[in-house]
């Protein structure tokens, strides 16, 4: 089970951190992944880390957001930097064993999501 939380109401320039907790299980050798979706939009990479903590980035967040995990904690966490209102949307995380990082069919595990607006 993943929880996630963290998300919130921030002007544009502001930063934001989001926190997926995992349970259940340890999730230590998952490969974990951080999805949105805005209104009226599909649902969009953004951002995900291996085991090993190599990261991987959406092209419109790199630079800006920083995916990281502490599998002592089973969490990993999303670090969102200079947010813009076009980052606007549920962001969800999610867990697989393994796969093409970048979609969304490759996991597994869900969050519930956890909202992030962010006004101009």
């Amino acid at each position: 089970q993943l929880q996630a939380s963290g998300g919130g109401l921030v002007q544009a320039g502001g930063s934001l951190r989001l926190f997926c907790a995992a349970s259940g299980r340890s999730f230590s050798r998952d490969l974990m992944a951080w999805f949105r979706q805005a209104p009226g939009k599909e649902r969009e990479f953004v951002a995900a880390i291996r085991w090993t903590t190599m990261p991987y980035y959406a092209d419109s967040v790199k630079g800006r957001f920083t995916i990281s995990r502490d599998n002592a904690k089973n969490t990993v966490y999303l670090q969102m930097n200079n947010l813009k209102p076009e980052d606007t949307a549920v962001y969800y995380c999610a867990a697989s064993s393994g796969g093409y990082y970048y979609s969304d069919l490759t996991y597994d595990y869900w969050g519930q999501g956890t909202q992030v607006t962010v006004s101009s």
